[in-house]
């Protein structure tokens, strides 16, 4: 299996992030996992790893849409004005235990390649992989 070079997790509640990498760790799925608590540090994990093009910037982003400080959506407008992300190719998917119609239609005008609901699990995961990287596949 080719495993992905880095996946950055997006949550505020820090059980859900250890769950998750966890999950993805059993599943083999990235070489390096980053976490930040909220959308603010992902834009610093981002600046970090991402804006001298190193192995470690992710290629895959879960992020949460509620959190303090910087959420989901303001992430996401962020985002879209970092000029040196531009070329870059990242699948960014909505994990969210929101399911208001409001922020599903929000989503849907967004960057993001999938909104799913929490909790991440090996079936979504799998999913998530085979549409957008079918070289990797997760090793449970």
């Amino acid at each position: 299996m080719n495993r992905l070079a880095s996946v950055l997790l997006v949550d505020d509640d820090a059980t859900t992030n250890f769950l998750n990498e966890l999950l993805l760790k059993k599943l083999n799925v990235a070489d390096k996992l980053l976490v930040a608590l909220n959308g603010k540090e992902a834009l610093e994990l981002l600046q970090h790893h991402c804006q001298n093009a190193t192995p470690s910037c992710p290629v895959l982003i879960f992020l949460d849409i509620n959190m303090p400080v910087m959420g989901g959506f303001e992430f996401l407008d962020a985002y879209q004005q970092l000029t040196w992300m531009q070329h870059r190719q990242v699948i960014i998917v909505l994990l969210t235990t929101s399911l208001h119609s409001r922020d599903v239609a929000q989503a849907k005008s967004l960057p993001v390649a999938g909104y799913i609901s929490k909790p991440l699990n090996q079936e979504k995961v799998t999913a998530i992989l085979q549409e957008h990287f079918p070289q990797a596949r997760p090793q449970a």
